[in-house]
């Protein structure tokens, strides 16, 4: 059911007014010329072009503030005072200001503002030669979606530009701010916040700074894109189908997606109807390095998230001994779904990662990998084979119940990728019968998940499992509005598992040069040429609550699959 109103705004004259503000809010000394616009390469290739260093926007301190040093590192050196949180604000955001004139990453930007949050900080180090918090100074990037007093969250409607800049904080706003972060910009998501492809009528389409051609992904693309272009070192974003891992997978940056609650979530702007019992969104960071990820999670919920959110666990991050070279996992590995089959580029780096951990000592387990013909719908006796129909599980939560209109009261048109309206109905019927009463509906739909939740705990302890490893996605950054359905991360939000993306090779036509035409077209086709050089990934995933060792299992994973790359490549 769809609460419709009728449209009576003039979206355009909103977009133009927000947009005119917007572009007021980037100082002159910071913009790209048009001649340095039109020297770019047509390729679109924007980080191979070392475009911050060419435009000389930036100072060589700035250069080597934004490009040098982690999240981690940077914080000592604030804490130390050997380096000013002016100094560091002012590099990044230079940095998110020549980003977004070439990747329209960001909606909100607010240099003055986190300017002078940063002059506050430096004042209070000098004065009480103590630092705010555990973040002092450090400054973090926000999706839309976080309410932020002052500035508008509109999550890419048209119709929200009519509504008043926010008079309160998330409640992970009103933590970080205690932490002594700085916040400088909101990034930039898909209208309805339901795609792939971030891009919607206010603000226009991220690109993937990487090859503009493709999609950043989404729906925390922005934060993608942002971080990859290294005009934010620590980014936050929400994930409830894959929207922190497919930005981190497009873009090639690593990008986390907690268990529910863990980071409180309190206070966003969703746009749904949130009384409605279904699948619940996590936040989550995107960032460089699994050292700032876990920084970001660790200093959180050291805070005690519940004293900010009333929905946010108590349970601390727990210190979890770092894994030493002797120390072996056991790795199960998701079988590929023929109803989603894997892109060349996609496979190469499973198997290369795959057989990298191998030659390490990892036991590797191969989960039941027999054809997937999605004739036994009692899926919960199969679950690492049965995808298709875990994810027609989690789109039917998605659709039942009531949902609002944004775009009627406007007017505005849905964009490409909301207009495609990609689902996974294509692989078999819905789970639990249509027909039956919302609150059938709702017993009918829990009982399927807590059958398929069960199915995957004893898979989990049956063959005694530290994490899986499978892909993000089919593939990697994909043509824009192409990507299709999310099935191997809306997976784990069904089953609220944590589960890490960790960049991994690249996509080749020389290596892959053949085309794959996948046939449903709600699914992307493979086009060597189209997507060479595109990052790819792998996803390792923990069972619920178990974040802390998925962290230092993929802390494992990432070292011992690149000394074994290292090692082949000192061989030759």
């Amino acid at each position: 059911m769809t609460i419709n109103s009728t449209p009576k705004l003039d979206w355009h004259a909103l977009v133009a007014q927000k947009r005119k503000q917007l572009d007021a809010q980037i100082p002159p000394e910071w913009r790209l010329s048009d001649s340095f616009v039109a020297s770019l390469p047509e390729n679109g290739h924007l980080i191979k072009a070392d475009i911050p260093r060419r435009s000389g926007i930036l100072s060589d301190v700035e250069l080597e503030i934004t490009e040098n040093y982690t999240a981690a590192q940077l914080l000592q050196k604030l804490a130390w005072g050997d380096v000013s949180s002016v100094a560091v604000t002012t590099a990044f955001c230079k940095r998110a200001a020549i980003a977004q004139q070439l990747t329209s990453c960001l909606t909100e930007h607010f240099f003055s503002r986190a300017l002078e949050r940063a002059k506050y900080l430096d004042d209070y180090l000098e004065r009480e030669r103590k630092v705010v918090g555990p973040l002092h100074g450090l400054p973090i990037s926000l999706k839309d979606s976080f309410r932020l007093e002052g500035i508008q969250s509109t999550i890419g409607y048209a119709s929200f530009l009519a509504t008043p800049p926010a008079s309160s904080n998330s409640a992970l706003v009103n933590m970080l701010l205690d932490l002594g972060a700085v916040l400088y910009v909101k990034t930039n998501i898909p209208q309805t916040m339901m795609t792939g492809d971030s891009d919607n009528n206010i603000y226009g389409r991220t690109l993937n700074p990487h090859d503009t051609s493709l999609t950043a992904g989404g729906s925390s693309g922005g934060e993608g894109a942002l971080v990859a272009f290294r005009g934010s070192i620590l980014g936050v974003g929400t994930d409830i189908a894959g929207s922190i891992r497919i930005p981190a997978l497009c873009c090639g940056v690593y990008g986390f997606k907690p268990s529910i609650d863990r980071i409180p979530f309190g206070g966003q702007v969703t746009g749904a109807v949130e009384s409605t019992p279904g699948l619940k969104p996590s936040a989550g960071p995107l960032a460089h390095s699994l050292d700032d990820i876990e920084l970001f999670m660790s200093t959180v919920l050291a805070a005690e998230p519940w004293k900010y959110d009333i929905t946010a666990t108590a349970a601390p991050w727990a210190s979890v001994p770092p894994l030493q070279s002797a120390s072996l996992l056991k790795i199960g590995i998701l079988p590929e779904d023929p109803h989603f089959p894997l892109h060349p580029p996609v496979r190469r780096a499973l198997d290369s990662a795959i057989a990298a951990l191998s030659s390490q000592g990892h036991r590797i387990i191969h989960l039941d990998t027999a054809p997937d013909t999605d004739t036994d719908t009692d899926s919960h006796k199969n679950p690492s084979k049965q995808l298709a129909y875990a994810n027609r599980l989690a789109f039917q939560y998605f659709t039942y119940g009531l949902h609002t209109d944004h775009m009627a009261s406007s007017g505005e048109p849905a964009v490409p990728s909301v207009q495609r309206g990609s689902n996974p109905m294509f692989t078999g019927p819905f789970p639990v019968d249509q027909d039956l009463r919302v609150f059938e509906t709702i017993d009918a739909l829990h009982t399927a998940r807590q059958k398929y939740c069960d199915a995957w705990r004893k898979l989990w302890v049956q063959n005694g499992l530290d994490v899986v490893l499978g892909p993000g996605a089919q593939n990697t950054a994909v043509p824009h509005d192409t990507f299709g359905w999310p099935p191997y991360t809306l997976v784990w939000n069904l089953l609220d598992c944590p589960a890490c993306i960790i960049p991994y090779g690249h996509s080749s036509s020389e290596l892959d040069p053949e085309e794959m035409r996948v046939g449903d077209e709600v699914q992307p086709n493979y086009n060597p040429n189209r997507t060479h050089g595109a990052p790819c990934a792998i996803q390792i995933i923990a069972p619920r609550f178990q974040d802390e060792k998925c962290l230092s299992a993929a802390r494992v994973i990432d070292r011992d699959i690149r000394r074994r790359r290292k090692e082949s490549t000192a061989s030759l």
